[in-house]
């Protein structure tokens, strides 16, 4: 029998699986897709997902560079440039590679870690017991797994098959545009990088530009075709039965600006889309039995500010651990339940995000009334500070106990000054192992009876004012430091009751 099958090898599949890897589990991936589509789709990773990369050693091989993510100096909210040097702390990453890269990258990440990739294998049926899953693929073939995860996209056939509603709503009342197009020279903008368009002017680049008709936007990516996307909001529905056109593109680019856009298509492969509709939606459950959802199969959303990624992929890395340590024996009761209690509300706060933003960029002088009043408030660091936290989801803390001011909390850039120099924290999570970073000693007898699935570095710690820290797989903080006793009780609670037999390497 399969420990995990995985249906889906986008992103959020693949980082689950290099995770279920890590921790010594091997899965099984099953796409339905004979190659990559290579489809556009996202263009780049957005808030604390990159640092997370970083941390699991990927953020080096998707940006070509050896030093850490820095945090962006800039960002937009609803088509709002925000000013995140304003702030003291700023919590705000990004990354701007396409999903394409990031899916070889993982793909390559997971042949290394010895993953079974299976692609032109597509699920049509399910059937579960309290032992296992049977998974019926549609070539008639039957795979036995423990469990099976649902990482296959909105239309998820996992989620349909079994039987978890998929609650939200459809808005059918936009339209949007999008192709990677090239423009002359003398349009560009050499000071911003910006697109200079006569009777208007400069539409600045990777920011949402909103008029009273409508909403544009221009991403001259560098190494690759820029994309132009609009968004409008017509008096009728517009059908899809049509292809879509360049020329249909630039008309919507002239209602929006009241001036003509002169883009031509981009040579080689590229992207021509049209969206009449977008869903909110959120599953009821992220798990059923022996089956469980991840990314987009738990939940979709307007992909505005680019959060999709950022959730899904961190879905992945709280599921990870929780299904490794169930699969292995050492989980203690309720865990893998925790991934629903802890993912799901975050899932509901990218939904309100998204939506609030969607009512700040829509049209009307009501509209423009409401955006003067948010610009205002946007020039406080308080309130400024406050959405960086909501779109990087650096303000995600889950359930722990209240008197501990970092349990719950996504762990700090802590550097530890061991034995052998400096070490940065991301550095010693690449393993995906849980860690107590202690920077005396005072913790190894509370430990010890865990360090068959806990590891333990010693040394003075820089970045925090805790002087110690017990970090989960996924890098939020499980316990800091206090007596040993609590330190015990924290170990139970997250990686079950100390059993030499169970081993995690």
């Amino acid at each position: 029998m399969i420990d995990v099958l995985i249906a889906g090898a986008g992103p959020n599949g693949l980082m689950l699986a290099c995770e279920l890897a890590l921790a010594g589990v091997r899965p099984v991936v099953l796409e339905r897709h004979a190659a990559p589509t290579g489809e556009p789709r996202a263009n780049g990773l957005v808030g604390q997902v990159v640092r997370l990369l970083d941390r699991r050693g990927l953020y080096a091989r998707l940006s070509g560079e050896s030093t850490p993510p820095s945090p962006q100096p800039a960002f937009t909210f609803g088509a709002f440039p925000l000013d995140l040097t304003m702030l003291a702390e700023n919590p705000h990453y990004v990354l701007g590679v396409p999903q394409a890269q990031l899916e070889a990258t993982l793909a390559a990440r997971a042949a290394e870690l010895g993953v079974d990739l299976r692609r032109g294998h597509e699920v049509v049926d399910l059937r579960q017991d309290p032992d296992g899953v049977e998974v019926v693929l549609a070539d008639g073939t039957r795979l036995n797994a423990r469990f099976l995860v649902g990482a296959d996209g909105g239309r998820s056939a996992v989620r349909r098959l079994a039987g978890i509603a998929f609650s939200g709503v459809t808005d059918d009342r936009s339209i949007s545009r999008t192709a990677t197009v090239t423009v002359p020279e003398s349009c560009l903008d050499p000071g911003t990088g910006g697109l200079r368009v006569p009777g208007y002017g400069v539409i600045p680049p990777f920011q949402h530009t909103r008029t009273p008709r409508g909403l544009i936007t221009w991403a001259p990516f560098p190494g690759r075709p820029a994309i132009l996307s609009t968004k409008e909001w017509p008096d009728a529905p517009v059908g899809d039965e049509t292809p879509m056109t360049l020329a249909e593109l630039r008309a919507s680019a002239a209602r929006v600006l009241g001036a003509d856009l002169p883009v031509e298509v981009s040579d080689g492969p590229g992207l021509l889309r049209r969206l009449t509709s977008g869903n909110t939606r959120i599953a009821d459950r992220y798990r059923a039995g022996r089956v469980l959802l991840v990314g987009d199969a738990a939940h979709v959303h307007p992909a505005i500010g680019g959060p999709g990624l950022n959730l899904g992929l961190q879905d992945a890395v709280n599921l990870g651990w929780k299904l490794a340590a169930t699969v292995r024996g050492w989980a203690p009761q309720g865990l893998l339940d925790t991934y629903e209690t802890e993912r799901r509300p975050v899932a509901e706060r990218v939904v309100m995000s998204t939506q609030a933003q969607s009512a700040l960029i829509g049209p009307g002088d009501e509209v423009t009334g409401l955006r003067e009043l948010f610009a205002e408030l946007l020039r406080k660091p308080e309130v400024t500070g406050h959405i960086a936290a909501l779109m990087s989801g650096a303000d995600v803390h889950y359930p722990a106990d209240p008197t501990d001011p970092l349990a719950g909390h996504c762990a700090p850039d802590v550097v530890v000054h061991g034995e052998y120099g400096p070490v940065r924290l991301a550095e010693l999570t690449r393993t995906a192992r849980p860690l107590l970073l202690d920077s005396t000693g005072a913790f190894a007898e509370a430990v010890a009876p865990w360090r068959d699935r806990v590891d333990v570095v010693t040394g003075p710690l820089r970045g925090t004012t805790a002087t110690a820290l017990l970090v989960r797989p996924d890098c939020f903080v499980a316990w800091s430091a206090g007596e040993a006793g609590t330190l015990r009780a924290a170990l139970t609670h997250h990686f079950g009751l100390p059993a030499p037999a169970h081993s995690w390497s």
